[in-house]
């Protein structure tokens, strides 16, 4: 089985990782959860995954999500990885256990009101273009405190964490800064004990530099490609 020695070899270098991150960065505690991300590969592959152990499945967008669900069920956690626009808000607090991509106050609101009604706390984490790339969505690092200030007002929202996509690299090591950077901010927010928040998850890496990610703190990295193989567009 291909998806079973592919996950056996990430879940190797993921130790391998955690053997080189330096004794400093304690922030993350020293377990890595690895969420396969299914966007564009079938549901049958995705129960494959879930049959080898994987207890995450990621999900770059709602509709897709919502329709693997069928097949797949909730026997694992769902992770929403892709931007969120506010008019699917309701699928996806329906749907996910994890929003990674809150990147505005209006969504984070959005996300509380839906979740109020449904009787539900939506645990979220703040996405940060740290990389301040034009491609990419997520908050610039100088506006976290007031997002998570504003997201810890919210009855029915639970801040969890921070999340960034990394500019693709051939080589992993420049994108390094990237992460060590978003670590320093998830360590800055930790210490502020600001009320209601809960500051456990730091979402960085993916296929191509999730070691480096995890050296630099990551305790939670999303994997496709490096568990199905490339994908059909």
């Amino acid at each position: 089985m291909i998806i079973a020695e592919n996950i056996n070899s990430i879940q190797d270098q993921i130790r391998a990782a955690l053997s080189r991150r330096e004794l400093s960065l304690t922030g993350t505690g020293n377990t890595v959860k690895l969420v396969a991300v299914t966007k564009n590969h079938p549901a049958e592959l995705a129960c494959e995954a879930i049959s080898c152990g994987m207890q995450a499945i990621g999900e770059n967008r709602v509709q897709e999500a919502l329709s693997k669900a069928e097949k797949i069920g909730h026997t694992v956690e769902w992770h929403l990885i892709g931007h969120l626009q506010t008019n699917k808000v309701r699928q996806a607090v329906e749907q996910f256990d994890l929003i990674h991509s809150v990147d505005s106050q209006r969504l984070a609101e959005e996300i509380n009101r839906i979740a109020g009604k449904m009787g539900k706390r939506q645990d979220i984490l703040i996405q940060v273009n740290v990389a301040d790339e034009d491609t990419k969505f997520g908050i610039r690092p100088d506006e976290l405190f007031e997002l998570t200030q504003t997201a810890s007002l919210l009855e029915h929202v639970r801040l969890c964490g921070l999340m960034t996509i990394a500019p693709y690299y051939e080589d992993a090591e420049e994108a390094r800064p990237i992460f060590k950077e978003l670590y320093r901010w998830f360590s800055k927010l930790k210490a502020a004990n600001i009320p209601n928040t809960h500051m456990e998850w730091l979402s960085m890496g993916m296929t191509n530099d999730y070691a480096v990610a995890i050296e630099e703190g990551a305790n939670l990295i999303r994997v496709g490609t490096g568990i199905f193989g490339s994908r059909n567009y």
